[in-house]
């Protein structure tokens, strides 16, 4: 069976990119530091991903082995559910003969799992021609030439020469909603039916179900990340301001759903102008976005939704960057500006950095973190206008 090692054994890890490599008779070795989903998929050796919908589909995920602590697993090569902390040298040779690597762990963790990766590869690389292909599935603009440089940087000059036309880096686009889930003790996941995964790579490295390959990425990913990311943030912050509960429920409100709107038709306005794309086409999947996020079955908090509001601040993610790019061609922004100053208002207490962003706000003002968080210098405009906005929405 062919092998692909996937870093992040989460929700979104098992109950996407994972089910997809299943899917296509891929032996699946989870890689994350979470005892307990380790010793579960141990016991299990399977769980179940099903649909939110109306009538919710289950598709069983089969082929998950992990740990060698149970010996009638042992007869499978290359277990999965490998924890990275306690069982490197397991991982390393589960890296050694793996056909894909890919991550779902949050961009800001790359940084600490490419060390592992690059052991890996130093040793495969040494005695295998074997071709392996790295895809980093996370929400970030050119996410796996981030993991390439932090690979690298691990590596000496003669194992990168030995890596060549072996080693092979391909950023991808993902999208698919994956809520909180509510079954405590389960490996099962919750996900929306719809899903995309769309990887720029040649058409033909090995086939794996639900992967759309493509020659230019850039206008999938900034179409998904200015439209997806972007909307579900903006429901996010406005639901929270006025007390929402999920992001279903917060698109009842009329005044929050035309904000949403106009929001994204700043961003599908540059989105439009940048890659040439039809109008009417993407004016049709800003429609087909919206109504994913109405499904009532996902049940999605506005708090897990918005969380983490400094990384959805930085400059290159789903606020900053389309109300920039829209300035720079000339375009409006004045409704993205009014999501950010939503964004610097967001304070749940149980969130470490609605909480930092909070008291840096009251320490040291509203300019200083633009300045730090978002890379906005007090001259620009859109600086003025988002605190324009946030003014107007505190008071």
């Amino acid at each position: 069976m062919k092998q692909a090692v996937h870093f992040g054994a989460g929700n979104i890890g098992r109950g996407f990119i994972g089910a997809l490599f299943s899917q296509s008779n891929y032996h699946v070795t989870f890689v994350d530091i979470a005892e307990k989903i380790i010793n579960q998929l141990n016991t299990d050796e399977g769980y179940n991903v099903i649909t939110a919908a109306e009538h919710p589909e289950t598709l069983a995920v089969q082929n998950v082995i992990t740990a060698a602590e149970h010996p009638e697993t042992l007869a499978v090569q290359n277990v999965s559910g490998l924890n990275n902390l306690t069982q490197e040298q397991a991982v390393i040779k589960a890296i050694k003969e793996a056909t894909y690597i890919t991550t779902a762990i949050g961009p800001n963790v790359l940084p600490r799992i490419a060390p592992l990766i690059a052991k890996g590869l130093a040793e495969r690389v040494k005695t295998s021609d074997e071709k392996v292909y790295i895809i980093a599935c996370e929400n970030q603009i050119s996410a796996t030439d981030l993991l390439k440089g932090y690979i690298f940087d691990a590596l000496d000059e003669e194992t990168k020469a030995h890596m060549v036309n072996k080693v092979f880096f391909f950023n991808s686009a993902v999208d698919r909603i994956v809520p909180l889930q509510h079954n405590q003790g389960s490996l099962d996941v919750l996900v929306e039916s719809y899903y995309e995964w769309v990887v720029e790579a040649p058409e033909n490295i090995p086939f794996v179900e639900g992967m759309t390959i493509v020659p230019d990425l850039a206008p999938f990913i900034e179409r998904k990340l200015f439209t997806v990311n972007t909307g579900h943030a903006v429901i996010a912050y406005f639901g929270y301001l006025k007390g929402k509960e999920t992001i279903d429920q917060t698109l009842r409100d009329s005044d929050i759903y035309q904000q949403v709107q106009q929001t994204l038709r700043e961003t599908g306005d540059y989105l439009i102008k940048r890659y040439d794309l039809d109008r009417e086409e993407h004016e049709a999947y800003i429609v087909k976005i919206i109504e994913r996020f109405k499904n009532p079955h996902l049940n999605d908090s506005v708090k897990r939704v918005g969380r983490a509001p400094i990384r959805k601040l930085g400059p290159q993610d789903r606020l900053i960057r389309p109300a920039l790019e829209a300035k720079k061609a000339g375009l409006s922004y004045t409704h993205l500006a009014k999501a950010i100053a939503a964004a610097l208002l967001f304070d749940p207490q149980e969130d470490k950095e609605a909480m930092k962003l909070q008291a840096n706000i009251h320490e040291y003002g509203i300019e200083y973190v633009l300045k730090e968080v978002s890379g906005l210098e007090a001259s620009n405009n859109l600086t003025k206008e988002i605190i324009a906005q946030y003014n107007a929405l505190k008071s």
